[in-house]
């Protein structure tokens, strides 16, 4: 059999992650879209009758309250995670073999022993597919749904005001939470790349700061950890939090006389959401780690990303709509493998992906809470099929596997396939776009929504179609 070629991923791994091209900016309007109460035009009303129209009686329409998505930065391999190639060629199946899982007839690579005993409650699709092999550009739509324009290069260069959106800063716009606690928490670093340049499809691009995330990036390994992110300063205790928010407002009060622009009325929503954010109780009993049993955090994994999943589950139990996981800062320690995949797969990798992905399973199913939270493990791409001269596999979008779990999904559903090399798909490919159409068809979003930009553009949110076959 054939080796796929792989020259344009090795290409690729020159320019995506080595390679740096600046572009500027768009420069942003300070102007809100005036009017609808959500940037689209619609009323809270108008848009809760809207998802009942869309909702079929029964479906998966808006069936999740809360979302956790593990990214794993670099790209995991297919073949070592969930969609091993035991009988595949020499040259391409690598050095571990599949096991059988809880789902009759599906093996998952030898590394995901505990994930193994889940799959018959997850839906995999093994049919995701793009063109885009560079980390940077791949993570917008990875985290979007959209694409960058026709004619972008496939390079490193930083994000732009003017991008789609990610997910979280859709549902803070859409969803936002209505108690003190944030939309949208990032657990981890903010991903960038060795040269700096930081991952797209992270921010709230074109709907603006106010709807960026509330982020916790710190280390969790320690038994009393606190929470920086919530701490105020040594000196600014609870009642000088409130003195100092009385006295922000009189203030507020003087220049609101003064100056009644959109871009002040958004800055009262900066006050206001942090002044709530330190003083609210629910906040820190959310955000307090150290309260869970060693036993459950030992059942995630001691590392950090096991933690950052524990942490997850609390503030999605507390009512959070969004919690992005990030897997790690830099390509050290990513799941970016160009050399010694196998090593770094066996000794670090996958023991981490599957005690994490087993535990918040587990944890969520004990609690009840798999009805209404959904579990995402997500990636900008995958590994090739061929190993490197470095014992390693690069970049490869032509096909890969993500998993769900949870509200709204249909419990052991294998979508799609790959062929035996684990090269490209052999049925039902998949986009980046049908996956973010899948996301908002759960959160009960309407598939015809439009967002409006600072510059009052419409942009259509959804363009891709939900992979009905994994919904329930």
């Amino acid at each position: 059999m054939a080796v796929p070629d792989n020259s344009a991923a090795r290409s690729a791994k020159a320019d995506g992650c080595r390679g740096f091209q600046s572009i500027s900016a768009v420069t942003r309007r300070s102007a809100l879209r005036a009017g609808g109460a959500f940037g689209i035009g619609l009323t809270l009303p108008e848009l809760l009758h809207r998802r009942a129209e869309a909702a079929p009686a029964g479906g998966s329409f808006g069936k999740v309250r809360g979302v956790i998505m593990l990214y794993l930065h670099g790209g995991h391999p297919q073949q070592e995670t969930f969609d091993p190639k035991p009988n595949g060629p020499s040259a391409v199946k690598g050095e571990f073999g599949a096991i059988s899982t809880s789902l009759p007839g599906v093996q998952f690579s030898e590394l995901l022993p505990r994930s193994a005993t889940i799959a018959d409650q997850l839906a995999i699709i093994r049919s995701m597919s793009h063109d885009n092999p560079n980390h940077v550009t791949a993570s917008l739509p990875a985290g979007t749904g959209h694409k960058h324009p026709p004619g972008t290069p496939q390079t490193d260069f930083p994000p732009a005001a003017s991008d789609f959106p990610a997910f979280g800063a859709v549902v803070d716009q859409l969803r936002p939470s209505t108690g003190s606690l944030p939309s949208w928490v990032r657990l981890g670093p903010l991903m960038r790349r060795s040269n700096g340049t930081t991952l797209h499809g992270q921010l709230p691009g074109f709907l603006g700061a106010r709807h960026g995330h509330f982020a916790v990036d710190q280390k969790l390994l320690k038994d009393d950890v606190r929470i920086e992110a919530i701490e105020p300063s040594t000196e600014l205790t609870a009642s000088r939090v409130g003195s100092r928010q009385s006295l922000l407002r009189e203030i507020d009060d003087q220049r609101r006389a003064i100056d009644k622009s959109a871009s002040a009325a958004n800055l009262d929503q900066f006050y206001q959401r942090a002044f709530s954010l330190l003083s609210s109780p629910a906040t820190r009993q959310a955000f307090d780690l150290a309260d869970e049993p060693r036993t459950l955090r030992d059942a995630y994994g001691w590392t950090e990303f096991g933690q950052r999943c524990v942490l997850a589950r609390r503030l999605i139990e507390a009512g959070v709509p969004m919690v992005n996981v990030s897997y790690c800062h830099t390509p050290s320690g990513s799941w970016d493998t160009h050399s010694n995949n196998f090593k770094k797969m066996k000794e670090s990798l996958a023991p981490t992906l599957d005690a994490a992905l087993h535990g918040l399973f587990t944890d969520l199913k004990e609690r009840g809470l798999l009805d209404e939270i959904l579990v995402v493990v997500n990636a900008e791409f995958g590994r090739t099929p061929t190993i490197n001269k470095n014992a390693g596999r690069d970049h490869w979008p032509w096909v890969y596997s993500l998993a769900l779990a949870g509200a709204g999904i249909r419990p052991g559903t294998i979508y799609g396939a790959s062929d035996n090399s684990a090269a490209y798909p052999a049925e039902l490919p998949r986009t980046q776009a049908d996956f973010a159409a899948t996301l908002y068809h759960l959160l009960g979003i309407p598939a015809d929504t439009v967002l409006h930009d600072q510059t009052d553009r419409p942009h259509q949110l959804i363009l891709g179609q939900p992979v009905h076959e994994i919904l329930a």
